[in-house]
Order: structure tokens, then sequence, then C-alpha cells
């Protein structure tokens, strides 16, 4: 048997280093605040791009990101940028990532981002794919040893410039994020050869979308998730109510 480190809670994964900020970065941070364990997995160093000085560059800011939303753990893959494309190799690394990390949820790209990068899309396939690798049996050799992991929940996350259209056959789900916009907002501010001064427009845009979501929702400011899975509770005033007890 591996050795294998603990367990990460959850495992978000991007097609580039600043995916995953830009779509889940309050939900990450929302849920690092409550204690729980949170991993981040870029399937590429999403390089080059014009203003950053190469990979050493981009993978410090994505390590000062994920020092701000209170990340424990964070690796890129080394599939190439412009040229990710689903197969078996990225899905068994990815999904190796899995099974030794043993997440209880999955956060995935979840829709392609049409005149963005379509590394995007073939991130949603490779995802979906690794979750299910991650829990086949007799497969030993394909994952080194590496014991099966269930992934009990997989949900998906928006990168859309407007409120996210959930794709046929999912449910939205929309997680409050009042509490951490501003460091969502920091997160990715620590990518400065993505949103130099000459693109701070991004930032009241990612702002008046959570804004947006929130209003839709009830809150100060949201996050749209979706899932295969119909919402699901055994306790409905909880969910409505997270803040409240039961009337004394």
């Amino acid at each position: 048997m591996a050795d294998l480190p603990p367990p990460l809670d959850v495992i978000a994964v991007g097609a580039h280093p600043d995916d995953v900020e830009i779509g889940c970065g309050g939900t990450l941070a929302l849920m690092a605040s409550k204690g729980y364990r949170i991993g981040i997995v870029d399937l590429t160093d999403g390089e080059p791009t014009p203003r950053s000085s190469g990979p050493e560059e981009r993978l410090r800011e994505a390590a000062a990101a994920a020092a701000a939303l209170g990340v424990v753990h964070r690796e890129t893959l080394s599939f190439t940028n412009r040229r990710l494309f689903d197969g078996f190799e990225v899905r068994v690394a990815l999904a190796t990532i899995f099974r030794r990390w043993r997440p209880r949820l999955v956060l995935g790209l979840g829709d392609k981002t049409p005149l963005a990068s379509p590394d995007h899309a073939q991130a949603v396939a490779i995802t979906e794919a690794a979750v299910f690798y991650s829990r086949l049996t007799k497969w030993d050799d394909t994952f080194a040893g590496l014991p099966v992991h269930t992934v009990p929940q997989f949900l998906t996350y928006f990168l859309l410039a407007g409120v996210a259209q959930v794709p046929p056959g999912h449910w939205p789900l929309v997680v409050d994020i009042a509490g951490h916009l501003e460091t969502k907002l920091a997160s990715i501010a620590c990518y400065a050869s993505q949103f130099p001064p000459e693109k701070a427009h991004v930032y009241p845009r990612v702002r008046s979308m959570a804004e947006t979501v929130g209003m839709m929702a009830g809150c100060p400011a949201g996050e749209v998730l979706s899932s295969s899975r119909m919402p699901l509770t055994t306790d409905p005033m909880r969910m409505l109510f997270p803040s409240d007890g039961p009337v004394s």
C-alpha cells in the first residue's frame, strides 16, 4: 500500500492558474475559513502569455493566490497550455491525484468559454473522466498501487462573463460568498502578469457578477455551482436559514 498524505476535503481543478480563482475562489475561501483542507490542481502552467516572463513567474503568482485563499496544497501538471486535449494520459494523471489525496468534493470547470481558451472545454471532459477513473477497480498497474477512491460529490463552476446558465441536465447551487468576495478579488490580483493596470476592468466585472448572482439568490454576493444531481437535504430549515437555530 502506498504511503498517503492526510486527505484533502476539496480539490478544485482548472486548465490554467487563475481559472479556479475566477470561477470559485470565494467558495474556496469560505470553505478554508471553516477549517476544510483545500487543494487546487492546474492542468497546465498557463504559459506562454503576452505579459508574463514565463512559467516561473506564473507559478509564483499561483502560490501567492493559493495562500490568499487559504489553500493547503496546489500542484501543476505537466500538460501544455494551448495544446491541452482530453486523453488517456491526462485523465490518469488527474485521477492519480484524486486517489492520492482522496477528496470528498471535486470542483471542475462546467462549460466551454466561447472566444476564450479551448483548453477550458477540454478540462471539462478531463475532470469528469478523472472522477470516473479514480473509482475503477482492477487497475493497480495504471495507478502505481494507489487505492481506489470514489469521489462522493462533484460540482462544477463557471468562467463566463455573465450569470452562468447551467448545462442541460444540471442543477444550480449558489454559494453565499459575501464575507469572502474581497479575498477572491485579492487572489485574482496575485496574477499581476495576467491582470496589469490596463486590465483593471476585470475586478469590477468579477465583483458585479458576484453581486448580481447574490441579488438573484438573496445574499450580497454569490458564486454559481452546478451538479448533475438534484440538490438534497435532510434539514430544509437549516438549508434555507443557515445562520439561524430553532425558534425558542
